[in-house]
């Protein structure tokens, strides 16, 4: 899924906005001023302007990774890298979770 201000696309098909859409269990729509997208996996993310917001189900506590951190109340482990270090810094950890 990309997402470019209000523009949707899932998997290079463009989606029109404000029309609600399912693409294998992946869904798309456009609460208020937002886009948001639903994983079917339990992640929901929500763009609205400047900001993105992600949320996570229950059911993935303690199982997740990157930069939404481990989802496990333990906040010592927040900044947890790749290699399972823990950085000191938070631009050390987003640029640690970097791809080429």
């Amino acid at each position: 899924v990309t997402v470019r201000d209000r523009n949707v696309s899932v998997n290079g098909a463009a989606v029109p906005e404000g029309d609600p859409h399912l693409h294998n269990s992946v869904s798309v729509w456009w609460p208020g001023a937002a886009v948001a997208v639903d994983s079917g996996l339990g992640v929901r993310v929500k763009v609205d302007g400047g900001s993105v917001a992600v949320t996570v189900g229950t059911e993935l506590r303690g199982s997740t990774r990157g930069l939404c951190g481990p989802y496990n109340d333990d906040p010592t482990d927040d900044l947890q890298q790749p290699d399972g270090t823990v950085a000191v810094l938070a631009a050390a950890f987003g640029n640690s979770w970097k791809r080429p």
